[in-house]
């Protein structure tokens, strides 16, 4: 068994675990295997593994990637994308985790020829460091795009501060699950938002527990590039 498939073992183990705990049905997650950080051919690995979810942060990598990787994947871009460079991942995009300006909804509305899948990106911990709309904006937002018809606001995304205090953790989860749960419970045409694009490598167990539909996760499972 290589690295990679030991990894993905161990991840699925503890997926399950945190499902059983919570009372979770294990088909709610999907896991997107961040491969930013690795090349084509570790990337292949992981489609050969039987993940098909792949997630990329930078335009280069990801239409690199789609140009080498001819098989059946999914494309998720995780990170922020400037307005100018819309065009150059919507072609081929299953999912954008990162929507948190109009301007970005403008340029989907302008490039895309079919619906895109968005997750809006939510500040909910607060800091500084990291982008998003804040807990306060978030339905005034979701608004604001309904005028764009190939923008479909199929969740919420957010990172919890990288802290070994899992409350902490938990409670930034938590608040992002009942933000959810508020525009859902609004019924909105193009935002059904019953998505939750949360936990990573270091906290997805606590995320699966709190509400996670997707997981985010990088080097835990794909490792690192110098890796033989």
């Amino acid at each position: 068994m290589s690295k990679l498939q030991q990894r993905i073992q161990e991840i699925e183990k503890n997926i399950q675990a945190a499902c059983q705990a919570a009372g979770r049905d294990r088909s709610e997650i999907t896991v997107v295997a961040v491969t930013k950080a690795v090349g084509t051919e570790r990337t292949k690995e992981v489609l050969e593994a039987g993940i098909v979810d792949l997630g990329e942060n930078r335009p280069e990598g990801l239409t690199q990637k789609q140009a080498e990787i001819e098989s059946e994947a999914v494309w998720h871009y995780i990170g922020n994308v400037q307005s100018r460079r819309v065009r150059d991942i919507v072609g081929n995009l299953g999912y954008l985790h990162s929507l948190s300006r109009a301007s970005i909804a403008k340029e989907l509305q302008k490039r895309a020829t079919e619906p895109v899948n968005c997750f809006v990106q939510v500040n909910v911990s607060g800091e500084a460091s990291k982008s998003g709309v804040t807990p306060e904006a978030l339905e005034v937002f979701i608004e604001d795009v309904s005028i764009y018809d190939k923008v479909r606001i199929v969740g919420l995304m957010t990172m919890a501060p990288y802290t070994d205090d899992t409350e902490t953790i938990r409670s930034v989860f938590r608040e992002m699950k009942e933000l959810r749960d508020r525009i859902v419970a609004q019924n909105l045409p193009h935002a059904p938002c019953t998505e939750l694009s949360m936990g990573m490598s270091n906290d997805y167990e606590i995320a699966i527990e709190e509400g996670a539909t997707y997981l985010r996760i990088g080097t835990a499972l794909v490792g690192v590039e110098s890796e033989a």
